[in-house]
């Protein structure tokens, strides 16, 4: 997969802002290594005050409790870049918010951090509706650490649209 740029970018969020307003669907986003860059794209959009709730920037281990309701276990057993988090992440979004869609992303962006089970570019991404069962997946992005969140942006968007249908 290749690095999305600033326009490409640009073009996946208007694209997932149209499907949700067509969807009646509002959007929380819950981001680890993403830092919010998700939130940014799609409230770079025009408009997306009717589509968008809101978005949680949540990096440490207390802030993926507090904010999300991660469980202390899960991260103890699983750490914070696991299926099982992102799952609780994006669940948590939902509950913590009036949206009806989420994504959640946590990963290891880079340059450090990555071990031999979990290598930099390694991302667990999860999306869920209101009342459905979340959906996540792995993967493992190659290049730097703008790289890695590009294509996490990317990712989460694209996600969005295959859960609304698209």
């Amino acid at each position: 997969m290749s690095t999305p740029n600033d326009v490409e970018l640009d073009a996946l969020a208007q694209a997932t802002g149209t499907r949700l307003l067509t969807a009646r669907q509002r959007l929380v986003t819950a981001e680890s290594c993403t830092g919010g860059w998700i939130a940014k794209a799609v409230t770079d959009v025009a408009g997306s005050s009717d589509w968008f709730d809101c978005g949680l920037a949540a990096y440490s281990y207390e802030a993926k409790q507090a904010l999300l309701g991660v469980r202390p276990q899960t991260l103890e057993i699983h750490g914070a870049v696991s299926r099982e988090t992102v799952v609780e992440m994006v669940s948590g979004a939902l509950v913590h918010s009036g949206a009806t869609i989420a994504v959640a992303v946590t990963g290891i962006a880079g340059p450090g951090g990555g071990t031999e089970d979990k290598p930099v570019g390694t991302v667990w991404i999860a999306w869920k509706q209101r009342g459905g069962y979340p959906r996540a997946q792995l993967y493992l992005f190659k290049g730097d650490r703008d790289a890695v969140r590009r294509q996490t942006v990317a990712a989460a968007l694209r996600g969005l649209e295959e859960q609304l249908g698209g």
